[in-house]
């Protein structure tokens, strides 16, 4: 049975991140219901998302040589960056696109990162059940706040599509539409690659590139949270 300690170590971190990015949500709280609901969705998301990847990893397997440089990057940029954050950009959408409670820029910033770390609250109880109390303590350092960073970014290109779609510029709102789920895919898969990396150096180089994402991400948030406002 697993324990309230490996289920605390899982949940905690992705819903204290949560929190803390709604709390930045000055100029209107967005509803605890919608948050949930995104967050659950997130959670869903990982089956999807999970499936995906067995998939491609086959296909990939059965085209690439394993031993070749080009199978780390299509393996981390596509098989799991594309298929996680791309299922993450349906979730998102399907639920929050229409919802009268969009009607501020940082709302998306809100919502993409809840359904993000939907998916990582529910991918870190499957890491700790498997593999225990360290790698949770790892994961809610490394991978929680890496998936948060996900969604910021996600979130801040989908706020501007959205400002632009209300105001009927079609060709700006698709193409941050876009932008939602390719600068995301380049971050996640950048992620992945250097984490996977063997060596000292390449340690040394995952934990200056996380320190550098995590520190202008956390910028980026109170810069767009001072600067919100309506956009409709």
């Amino acid at each position: 049975m697993v324990s309230v300690v490996l289920v605390s170590v899982a949940v905690i971190p992705a819903l204290y991140l949560i929190l803390q990015v709604r709390k930045y949500d000055r100029l209107e709280k967005e509803p605890v219901g919608l948050i949930v609901s995104i967050v659950i969705l997130g959670m869903l998301s990982t089956f999807i998302a999970m499936f995906l990847e067995l998939v491609l990893e086959f296909l990939l397997a059965y085209f690439v040589s394993y031993y070749s440089p080009l199978y780390n990057i299509i393996l981390y940029f596509i098989v799991v960056a594309l298929s996680e954050e791309w299922v993450k950009y349906l979730m998102l959408k399907l639920r929050t696109w229409k919802s009268r409670a969009f009607n501020c820029s940082f709302d998306g910033i809100v919502y993409a990162v809840s359904v993000s770390l939907g998916f990582a609250l529910f991918e870190n109880i499957m890491y700790v059940t498997n593999y225990g109390l360290s790698t949770g303590l790892i994961r809610a350092v490394t991978a929680i706040p890496g998936h948060a960073c996900f969604g910021v970014y996600m979130g801040f290109y989908y706020g501007l599509a959205k400002y632009f779609d209300i105001h009927n510029d079609k060709v700006n709102s698709k193409k941050y539409l876009r932008y939602s789920i390719w600068i995301p895919v380049l971050l996640h898969g950048l992620y992945d690659y250097i984490a996977s990396a063997p060596g000292y150096i390449s340690l040394v180089v995952f934990v200056i590139f996380i320190a550098i994402m995590f520190k202008s991400t956390l910028n980026m948030v109170k810069r767009l949270a001072n600067n919100d406002r309506y956009i409709d």
